[in-house]
Order: structure tokens, then C-alpha cells, then sequence
């Protein structure tokens, strides 16, 4: 039975994310801070967690911070009414694996946190801790240093620029899932020009040269970028 840590103030949305998810068979605790939430995470062993934002303490990305810090792999799932893409963007660049805003569909959410938990389970994306304490991530054949931004298939370094590294650690980081062409922009647009080079216009036509370059680097691998029709990209699990 996995164990699932919410994070929100709300009591009632508290109360009926409680309920549903026992019906679910989960166990599940529970926090109103960021304070609750990281001394429940120092307690006691977790499977994931459901995340809200606008906690009275502090910001909820503060917790997920800390539990990018402390504890590897940890499944998190951001659950708020911070719709804007900036926001997205931002929780997912601090580590985490899914976000869903409110009003939120139950039967959605359900399925988003068993998906995020069959991934987390999967032999072929390990979350580790590199020779510097660093995180790093490998999928298949593909090893991915997020701290040095290097990446190498089959132990031998690939050459990237930074927006296909910043293209595919997206993909990586959501393995299996959808990736908008919003979403990558957005992440793009978060970050500063390519060194070198002055801020270039950044459009869909822009994007689908970098997937073509970075499918080309994935070639000889068993990692395949999928074209998903009318929503963006997906990278396929080996």
C-alpha cells in the first residue's frame, strides 16, 4: 500500500482528497504547513506527494526544495490555483514530477498520481546521486548529470547545445507524458539566450529544428521522440 503525503490548508479539500484517496487503498497523511509537511517527511517514509502552493507559512515550492535535497526520487505532485505558465514552469524546474491546478478533475487527479507512481517504480528511470552529490537521472541507455548539464548515451558524451539539453531534459523529466510546444517554449523563454547569441525569436518552427537535431543524437539509441498530433511531444520509455 503506497503512502501519500498531503500538503494543503483547505480542510475541506483536505478531507475529501483524504477520503478518496483511502478508497483508493492508499494510506495517507497528512500536513497544513510547510513546517507539518517537513516534519512529517522526517518522521516518516512517503511513496509521493500532493502538493499545494499557498500555504500559511510559507511558499509550498519551499518544501519541494527541500525534499529535492533530502530524499531522491520522491514522487511530488503540485496541486494549486496558480494556473499562470510562469508558475507551471517554476514548479516544474524545482523538481516536480506533475502539476494539476484547481478546480481539478478527481478521476484526473487519480490517474496522474498512479501515473506518477508507476513511473517512479519503473527499473528504467532511476533517480540518483552523482560523484559530486549532484542529482542525475537515467533513462535506458541515456545518463543525464543536471548539475554539470551533461548528457551521454551508452557512457559516451552527447554534444548539445543548451536548448537541446533544456529540450531534453523536459522530455526526460516527463518520460511517458505529453510535453506541450507551449511547455517548451515557456521553459525556453524562462531561460537566457544561448551563449553567444542574442535573443532569438522563439516559435514552433524554431522548436521542431531542435526536436530534428535531437531526435538525429538519439539516433542509434532505443529513446524515440514521438510527434503527438495537434499537442506536442512525447519521449517513448526503451
Amino acid at each position: 500500500m503506497a503512502t501519500i503525503l498531503i500538503v494543503e490548508d483547505d480542510a475541506l479539500l483536505l478531507d475529501a482528497l483524504t477520503g478518496q484517496l483511502k478508497q483508493l487503498n492508499y494510506s495517507v497523511c497528512t500536513a497544513t504547513s510547510v513546517a507539518q509537511g517537513t516534519t512529517v517527511l522526517q518522521e516518516q517514509a512517503v511513496d509521493g506527494i500532493i502538493l499545494d502552493l499557498g500555504l500559511p507559512d510559507a511558499d509550498g515550492l519551499d518544501l519541494l526544495t527541500w525534499a529535492r535535497t533530502h530524499i531522491v526520487g520522491l514522487p511530488v505532485l503540485i496541486l494549486t490555483a496558480r494556473d499562470g505558465i510562469d508558475d507551471r514552469v517554476r514548479g516544474l524546474n524545482v523538481g516536480a514530477d506533475d502539476y494539476l491546478t484547481k478546480p481539478f478533475n478527481m478521476q484526473e487527479l487519480q490517474a496522474r498520481l498512479q501515473a506518477m507512481l508507476r513511473r517512479a517504480r519503473q527499473p528504467a528511470f532511476t533517480q540518483a546521486s552523482n560523484a559530486q552529490g549532484g542529482p542525475s537521472t537515467t533513462i535506458g541507455s541515456l545518463h543525464l548529470d543536471h548539475n554539470s548539464r551533461v548528457a551521454a548515451l551508452d557512457g559516451q558524451p552527447l554534444e548539445l547545445t543548451q536548448r537541446e539539453w533544456e529540450l531534453l531534459e523536459l522530455l526526460v523529466h516527463r518520460c511517458g507524458e505529453v510535453v506541450t510546444r507551449d511547455d517548451v517554449l515557456a521553459a525556453w523563454r524562462a531561460s537566457p539566450p544561448e551563449p553567444g547569441q542574442t535573443a532569438a525569436p522563439l516559435n514552433s518552427n524554431a522548436l521542431e529544428v531542435y526536436v530534428h537535431r535531437l531526435r538525429k543524437k538519439l539516433d542509434q539509441s532505443s529513446l524515440n521522440i514521438r510527434n503527438i498530433r495537434g499537442l506536442g511531444y512525447m519521449l517513448n520509455r526503451p
